[in-house]
């Protein structure tokens, strides 16, 4: 009998030291995922980026300034025509937009054309915190808590004593992460550091435990906790597809000295759009020629007598290089692009709201990963609404078709789809604004 008692108790202690090392082991992949999100929220609010010369518009009124020396990516929704730092393209190529005082950065202002526009190249509050929590997709703020998805929870207390890294600070139109809580034994959470994308770029600030309750209090604010992170993102997870790309982002980049694209280097064109190339020769060592290849095959070679800026479009999708033959016979460095087919219908062309929808697709070049239906009112925070959303799949990529359930088109009005391909240079969207009409 004792010997029985003697293996019961070794049993039960077995079963309790499982216990803990499985908690150990949840515990560590839980920290993991919060020390990934510090590591790739300062990716963005860390960058040291100076203009070459004035013109990338802030939000609101003014511009960036030529000489001076930012930290953070600016701030900016692109809207319908640019792109998302970090989803849409990596840091290089904006950095390399940046060095090129032709670029679309510094001639398109998008101001007014969105609410928080400005311009080509941007991110957003929800855009930062979506990257910094490895999400493939960007997130709106008004999706980020429990009303519209799972694993996520208020924290408790509501107050820095109830901080954690990678909480979420959520307020009406607005959202930010926590990136450092520090505390001591005898006096617990003593301070708070909090990072978000504001204009005109980014905020880290360092709160008291104080002066953080203050803050939350002021923006009827919430604390949100990320108690599965898995679950919050559910299919949407940076790992699964090419953007978000940390490791590019957070290596250094040369930016090509000679010449650049209107859109920056390593970067994705539409069919037939129009590609600048600014041959800057920055370093003066003389240009005389632009050579343009499609895989590695030369597809034209352009005489130049110096700078200057030559333009082409090219029709057939592929991936693209161009550098020049410098006078001494020697080439440059070489700026890469590809180009990309992207496009959309539906079927039948008359969408009538509770009826699925047929979409067709045509992409070459790019591969179709996600699709978006929601109005194309300006959001209402509200009574925000999620955006419907369908993430494409090999069958959908074979058929070149995807359903929009009725569900979706519930109502009369205007609805905006947008279908995101990406390559890895970047993604496009096509956009397309739709009449739903109410059944006869």
């Amino acid at each position: 009998m004792f010997g029985n008692c003697k293996f019961r108790v070794l049993g039960t202690v077995f079963m309790v030291m499982l216990t803990m090392a499985g908690n150990i082991v949840k515990a560590s992949e839980e920290d993991a995922w919060r020390r990934q999100a510090v590591r790739y929220a300062r990716i963005l609010s860390r960058l040291k980026w100076s203009p070459v010369t004035n013109g990338i518009p802030i939000r609101g009124k003014g511009e960036f300034r030529a000489g001076t020396r930012y930290t953070g990516v600016p701030y900016s929704n692109g809207g319908w025509d640019g792109r998302m730092i970090g989803f849409d393209i990596n840091l290089r190529t904006y950095l390399a937009a940046v060095e090129n005082p032709r670029s679309v950065i510094y001639t398109t202002d998008l101001r007014g054309q969105r609410n928080n526009s400005a311009g080509f190249y941007g991110t957003v509050c929800s855009g930062f915190t979506s990257y910094a929590l490895q999400l493939a997709m960007q997130v709106g703020s008004s999706f980020h808590g429990p009303e519209h998805r799972k694993g996520v929870e208020s924290a408790r207390p509501q107050s820095a004593q109830g901080a954690r890294v990678g909480d979420i600070l959520w307020s009406r139109g607005h959202v930010e992460i926590v990136t450092r809580v520090a505390a001591t034994p005898e006096d617990g959470v003593t301070r708070v550091r909090v990072e978000d994308s504001w204009s005109p770029t980014t905020r880290t600030r360092n709160y008291t435990a104080r002066q953080f309750d203050d803050y939350l209090a002021q923006r009827k604010g919430i604390l949100y906790r990320i108690a599965d992170h898995d679950a919050w993102r559910g299919e949407n997870r940076a790992e699964r597809y090419l953007f978000p790309n940390y490791a590019l982002d957070a290596a250094t980049a040369t930016v090509n000295r000679v010449l650049l694209l209107d859109l920056g280097d390593w970067v994705p064109y539409r069919r037939d759009q129009p590609v600048a190339f600014n041959l800057m020769d920055r370093d003066n060592q003389g240009v005389k020629a632009l050579v343009i290849q499609r895989g590695g095959e030369q597809i034209a070679k352009v005489p130049l007598e110096g700078p200057g800026v030559v333009e082409r479009t090219f029709a057939r999708p592929g991936d693209y290089t161009a550098h020049c033959i410098m006078t001494d016979g020697t080439a440059s460095q070489t700026c890469e692009f590809s180009v990309c087919a992207l496009e959309f219908r539906t079927v039948p062309e008359n969408t009538v709201a509770g009826q699925p929808l047929e979409i067709e697709f045509h992409a070459e070049n790019i591969r179709p990963i996600h699709l978006s239906v929601s109005s194309a009112s300006p959001p209402n925070y509200a009574k925000p609404v999620v955006p419907h959303a369908i993430w494409l799949n090999d069958e959908h990529r074979s058929r070149g078709r995807v359903t929009i359930p009725a569900a979706a088109l519930a109502g009369a009005g205007q609805c905006r789809v947008v279908i995101t391909g990406e390559n890895r240079y970047g993604r496009l969207r096509s956009i397309a604004i739709i009449n739903v009409t109410d059944p006869e």
